[in-house]
């Protein structure tokens, strides 16, 4: 590229010892259909600070309406149900409040700096997770693995947003169904009697109601009384199993669809299309709502949890340290795997969101804000479900540590049976599952928005007046998909699906994005686009350069080293599953995983020359990787000046004055 024809403002990334050839020689300028506005053309030849870009209305690419509009969006795709049924179930069984010192380092040393990562690509590259790739083409695969890895998500989230609309929609009675047996749902070992005074005096109490101390019965009644009673189950139990999901034996035994299920599932999707119907301008209204009503009723169950006898009991055993867990390394296992898994980075998500944001934002601010709020959300949450637990543990007279559970254990059965022993108990039933549906729809936004994103970027012609019924195209195979988990043994297709879609393969997925930014495209010069963005390079440079090459790559291996020692088959209840179900499992993981090579063999095989001079090419970023327009700002020049030049048509002229 002559020097006469490169902008005073774009970094020479060819200079980068990680880029073994010079970027390809871009196409000539073409007139563009946005108008750009210029300030201040450089003639003189000073160093620009950064790179403002501003798009006219007319812009091929939707952007968000107000910045606030991406932190809240960002904020509610992070917190999700994770930070509600599974962060404090971890803290107590890994030292309470001494989990929080991993998950702090676990924060600093990989969640933020991934995150960061990840909205710095999308910002920069303004496009989805497949068409971003423009940085380095050869691993483009990179983005379909992770259009797959939030297509499976979204198949099966949707599925559990469904339950709790279900819930709220049984909760609109005077008493709530799961208070007591019901005659259509009820099995032989439905529990409906109050064994607390029974519990708290060491006894256990029958079949039939009656108490019976150790001193009443032979050693083997009592065991064998200890046995028939672990088969108990309440009414909450009972309803969401034997009514709401009428499960079966097993995968051996599909049974029929659950037509309350299949409705409200078909309910959740046409919430999702409606918000989504205008893409970013619709999604943008919405995250106002979804990402602040959950902290509205986390506040009001707290209240009233404070008002509840046992609360403490929840609370001291919630974060009370045990510091001798620090020195265990499951410990540490457990609260990398919260934070990697919990801020939802390698889905596409993050990048997805980012590539709405004007080209100056300051994502390096958005990053700490999400990623802290997200951490502090799950803290806060724990007083909430662990309040209502030691409530739950006072009222049956067991240990706190005998109700404690977490997934959908705690949501659809701990937690209402909690609530139906409360005043005015449909009234925080409702609040309940409002409260999770919002948080779900809030996580199911950004993965249909990173799906259709992902489409309409591959195949532009679908936006516009088109974008609408590709949306509803998503949405219908989704529903469709979804069904399968709307059966009586849908439950298992569901466990399975959640164990095995993202676990492995986000891990993996997360791994390749990081090493072949940072060491093939040169972690440098994304550094150097950072600044272009933001102008300023992320404060201190040299750890931010250290953390992306060396830190995250190191920790993520070691999550993937400690997922796999700590690795059981996936199971349900008392079922687990057999080994058939466990191989389409592990096909299902490695179907997004195995798209990186086979993309990068597809793309050799397309380009002519020898092998070496085919790699070499595919991995130099291509000329688009670049901002849609420059305009060079030099030191303590306002990004609020005056525009002085009008550019309609981008001729040559003005791109080598540009």
């Amino acid at each position: 590229m002559s020097p006469a024809h490169t902008s005073p403002s774009r970094p020479d990334h060819s200079a980068s010892p990680s880029l073994p050839t010079h970027r390809s020689e871009p196409p000539p300028p073409t007139t563009q259909e946005t108008t750009k506005f210029v300030d201040d053309l450089p003639s003189d030849g000073q160093e620009c600070e950064t790179v403002e870009v501003r798009e006219g209305e007319n812009g091929g690419r939707q952007k968000w309406g107000r910045q606030i509009e991406f932190i809240l969006s960002s904020l509610s795709y992070a917190v999700g149900l994770g930070n509600i049924w599974r962060f404090p179930y971890l803290c107590y069984r890994n030292g309470g409040g001494a989990f929080l010192i991993p998950y702090g380092i676990m924060l600093i040393v990989c969640g933020m700096p991934l995150m960061f990562f990840e909205l710095c690509l999308g910002q920069f590259g303004r496009e989805g997770p497949i068409t971003v790739w423009k940085i380095c083409p050869l691993f483009q695969g990179i983005g379909y693995a992770m259009f797959m890895i939030s297509f499976y998500i979204g198949c099966y989230y949707n599925v559990v947003l469904s339950w709790a609309i279900y819930y709220i929609y049984s909760s609109f009675t005077h008493t709530l169904p799961w208070t007591s047996c019901g005659d259509e749902w009820r099995s032989e070992y439905c529990k409906e009697f109050n064994s607390r005074n029974c519990s708290l005096n060491g006894g256990i109490m029958n079949m039939t109601g009656e108490c019976i101390f150790r001193n009443m019965t032979t050693e083997e009644e009592w065991d064998t009384l200890n046995t028939t009673t672990s088969l108990l189950k309440s009414p909450a139990h009972e309803y969401f199993h034997n009514h709401v999901l009428d499960i079966t034996d097993g995968l051996h035994d599909m049974g029929g669809l659950q037509g309350n299920i299949v409705l409200a599932l078909m309910v959740a999707w046409i919430i999702v299309y409606l918000v989504l119907i205008k893409g970013v301008e619709t999604f943008g209204k919405a995250v106002y709502f979804t990402a602040t009503f959950p902290y509205l009723i986390l506040i009001v169950l707290l209240v009233r949890a404070t008002t509840l006898p046992g609360y403490m009991n929840g609370i001291n055993f919630y974060l009370t340290p045990q510091w001798d867990k620090l020195f265990t390394a499951s410990v540490w296992g457990d609260a990398a795997i919260q934070i990697f898994f919990s801020l939802s980075p390698c889905w596409g998500g993050l990048i997805t969101l980012a590539s709405y944001n004007r080209f100056n934002n300051n994502c390096y601010r958005d990053a700490f804000v999400v990623s802290i709020g997200n951490c502090l959300t799950s803290f806060f949450a724990g007083f909430v479900i662990f309040g209502i637990i030691g409530f739950m543990a006072h009222e049956l007279g067991l240990p706190v540590d005998k109700v404690a559970v977490q997934g959908a254990g705690l949501a659809f059965v701990a937690y209402p049976e909690a609530v139906a022993r409360l005043p005015l108990s449909p009234v925080w039933s409702i609040l309940f599952f409002a409260m999770l549906l919002t948080l779900g729809l809030g996580t199911q936004f950004t993965i249909l928005t990173t799906i259709i994103t992902t489409i309409t970027d591959d195949f532009p012609a679908l936006r516009g007046k088109n974008f609408k019924w590709a949306l509803l195209g998503a949405c219908i195979v989704m529903y469709i998909i979804g069904l399968s988990m709307a059966t009586k043994g849908g439950m298992y297709v569901l466990q399975m699906m959640d164990f095995y879609s993202s676990t492995f393969s986000a891990l993996m997925v997360g791994m390749a994005e990081v090493v072949v930014v940072t060491w093939i495209y040169g972690v440098d010069n994304f550094l150097d686009d950072i600044k272009k963005m933001l102008g300023f390079y992320p404060y201190p440079r040299q750890l931010w350069k250290y953390v992306w090459k060396y830190v995250i790559p190191l920790v993520v291996v070691l999550i993937l080293v400690f997922t796999w020692l700590d690795f059981t088959p996936a199971r349900y209840g008392d079922y687990e599953f057999p080994f058939w179900a466990n191989a389409i499992g592990w096909v299902l993981s490695f179907s997004s995983v195995l798209l990186i090579p086979a993309v990068a063999v597809f793309k050799i095989l397309r380009e002519k020359g020898s092998f070496m001079e085919r790699v070499k090419k595919l991995i130099r970023p291509l000329p688009e990787w670049a901002p849609p327009a420059e305009v060079c700002i030099r030191p303590n020049d306002s990004f609020g000046a005056k525009p002085l030049l009008k550019v309609t048509s981008f001729d040559e002229e003005t791109a080598h004055k540009i």
